[in-house]
Formats: structure tokens, C-alpha cells, sequence
């Protein structure tokens, strides 16, 4: 089963929850970090690297010899990423999305595809877990493709956590989307409320159960709490405004080792999450049964 930690906006502590539910939960657990543009779940576990494979998308090659200029690609190419001119067809592959229609529309099969890296994707192993995380190649602007190939890796057998991107924009979407369940994290701010309130509607059209983890409790006031209960949204965990919790994090240090009396707030957070997934989902979880270092 699958369950994304989502927000509305960067900074509320989406990978905080991520690492230290993932270290709570017992049975077979992966973790997917797919905020490809800035991961960072390896810097708090550093996992063993064993796996890291290069990550692209296929983009167009016209062979002049073939190619009679007919426009047929560049009609259907919604991103102008090919372009028929009377000299010669000419591709933009930094505009491409890899869909391949090019290559199938061609009536002269003067198309083909080659592999364009757009970055890496890395399967490690740290405390227990299984973790995979992708990088984006610095100046990539195309950020759902490797997202998709992060979550290609999902164990199928296992309950699967996604640190999913902040916002509401395509890359949140590509990695929350057929998940069973979403954590979204906030923080009780009126920024973080409004976005909040925009990551509620982008999960609620796509059809997907969420509950509300509140961070940094104390810093504002009580208008995220009124949301919820207005909307129907349950409160999973609420995490105070704690020193300790910052400095954990700018160590790359888990609130968990840090601040142990949390412990059991992630432990009922995981206890919550469990009586809301599927059937399948709690048979995952008790075959393991605890980690072995909770």
C-alpha cells in the first residue's frame, strides 16, 4: 500500500514526518524520497548505496534520409519540442516529454528515440528500511518523468511511504497520484493555512483519503484546527514547537533520537494510519511485527 506525505508549501516539516513515521512503523517499510529537485530523507539516514541507475526520457532522432517534411510530428506535438520546416524537421529534446507519438505517427518511420539522462535514481538501504531516492540533473526543468521512474521502484510487497514534493503542481501530483492514503503536513500559520487549504482540494480531486499533521505547534493560532473541523479533516499528530526538533534537523539527526519523548507520537501516528489503510495494508504491517531498534 501507498501513503504520500504531502504539503501545500516547502518548509512544514513533510520530510520530519516522512523519516521518523517511516522508522515508526513496523513490518516491511519503503520510503520513496521523490522531491527529486532537493531530497534530502538520505542526509537524516544515510543509507548504503546499492543500487544507482541513470534516469531519462526518450526523445526524437529524425533521419534526414527519411524524413519528407510532411509536419505530421510537429502537428501532434503539444510542447513544439519538433518542428517541421522546409530544410528539415528540427527537435528541441529539452522540450520533449518523452510521449513517443512522434515515433508513431511517422509515416515515413524516420523516427526513432534515444535516451536523454535527465538524473540519477539510487536504492539504498538504512536502519531497517528500503529507500530510493532520485536526483534531477542541475538545470532539468522536466521533473515528473523521474518521479514516475522513483516510484517504479515501489515494493509491492511492503508498505510504501512517498516524501512527495510541496505544493500543488504537477510534481506533487505525479507522486501522490494512486496512492491509498495522504499525510498532508502543515503549520498553524495563515501561509500555511492557505496552502493547506489548496493541497485539501488537489487530493480530494483525485479521489484520495487525507489526514492532517499539524508541525510547530504554538508558533501561530488556532485557524488550521478550525479549518480541520470545519472540513472534516482529522487532526493525526501534532508535533510542538520544539528547539531540540530544529536542531535535530539542521544536523540531519531524526527527531526520534533527538527528542525521544516524540516517540510515542509517531508510534500512535502509526497506529492511526494503520486502522485507516485496506485489509492488505495491516497484514504488511504485522508480518514484520516491531523494528527492531524501536
Amino acid at each position: 500500500m501507498r501513503v504520500a506525505i504531502a504539503s501545500g508549501k516547502g518548509g512544514t516539516g513533510k520530510t520530519t514526518v516522512a523519516v521518523n513515521l517511516a522508522l515508526s512503523l513496523p513490518g516491511r517499510v519503503q520510503l520513496l524520497d521523490c522531491d527529486v529537485e532537493a531530497p534530502n530523507v538520505h542526509l537524516f539516514l544515510h543509507p548504503s548505496v546499492e543500487i544507482s541507475e541513470p534516469a531519462g526520457i526518450p526523445v526524437p532522432v529524425v533521419d534526414p534520409e527519411l524524413c519528407n517534411n510532411c509536419g505530421e510530428c510537429s502537428r501532434l506535438c503539444q510542447y513544439n519540442a519538433i518542428v517541421s520546416l522546409s530544410t528539415g524537421t528540427l527537435v528541441f529534446p529539452e522540450l520533449c516529454h518523452g510521449c513517443g507519438g512522434c515515433a508513431l505517427i511517422c509515416p515515413e518511420r524516420a523516427i526513432t528515440e534515444k535516451l536523454r539522462p535527465i538524473g540519477v535514481v539510487e536504492q539504498g538501504t538504512a536502519r531497517g528500511l528500503r529507500t530510493v531516492h532520485g536526483c534531477l540533473n542541475v538545470g532539468e526543468a522536466l521533473v515528473p518523468p523521474l518521479i514516475r521512474q522513483v516510484r517504479a521502484k515501489a515494493d509491492p510487497e511492503a508498505i510504501v511511504l512517498i516524501d512527495a514534493p510541496p505544493g500543488t503542481s504537477c510534481p506533487m501530483i505525479t507522486a501522490v497520484r494512486g496512492c491509498d492514503y495522504v499525510i498532508l503536513v502543515t503549520e498553524p500559520t495563515p501561509f500555511g493555512l492557505n496552502d493547506l487549504g489548496l493541497a485539501v482540494e488537489a487530493v480530494r480531486a483525485l479521489g484520495i483519503p487525507c489526514g492532517i499533521v499539524v508541525n510547530r505547534v504554538g508558533i501561530g493560532d488556532g485557524r488550521v484546527h478550525d479549518y480541520c473541523a470545519a472540513e472534516n479533516l482529522e487532526i493525526l499528530l501534532e508535533i510542538p514547537d520544539d528547539r531540540r526538533v530544529a536542531e535535530a534537523y539542521a544536523r540531519g539527526i531524526p527527531t526520534l533520537d533527538a527528542v525521544p519523548e516524540l516517540r510515542s507520537r509517531f508510534l500512535q501516528l502509526a497506529s492511526r494510519l494503520r486502522n485507516r489503510l485496506p485489509r492488505a495494508a495491516d497484514a504488511a504491517l504485522q508480518k514484520g511485527g516491531a523494528r527492531a531498534h524501536l
